[in-house]
């Protein structure tokens, strides 16, 4: 899958992964506003063969396919940190 990553230019370390270029309108708007900015950083093709240094490739693919998107957090940042914060964002989706 080609795949397009961009870095939040308010949360240091933090990207967001989109199924496609610049299609912000897949993010939730409560994720973005906490985002801020976007910079593009890196276009890659992503199969199951690719390894990531920070990130589960399996998972990203899994994201990018089901909701055109994946937040990767800072190293330090925790699993359940990130779960926290997707079950804290209102699903932007069903209005």
């Amino acid at each position: 899958m080609h795949c397009f990553v961009y870095a939040s230019q308010r949360k240091s370390d933090t990207y967001v992964w989109l199924a496609a270029r610049d299609e912000f309108g897949a993010i939730p708007e409560s994720l973005s506003m906490l985002l801020g900015d976007l910079r593009f950083v890196l276009e890659v093709q992503l199969d199951e063969q690719r390894r990531l240094p920070h990130e589960d490739t399996e998972v990203v693919l899994e994201h990018l396919r089901s909701q055109g998107w994946h937040l990767q957090l800072p190293p330090q940042e925790t699993l359940a940190v990130a779960n926290q914060m997707q079950r804290s964002m209102p699903d932007d989706r069903d209005e």
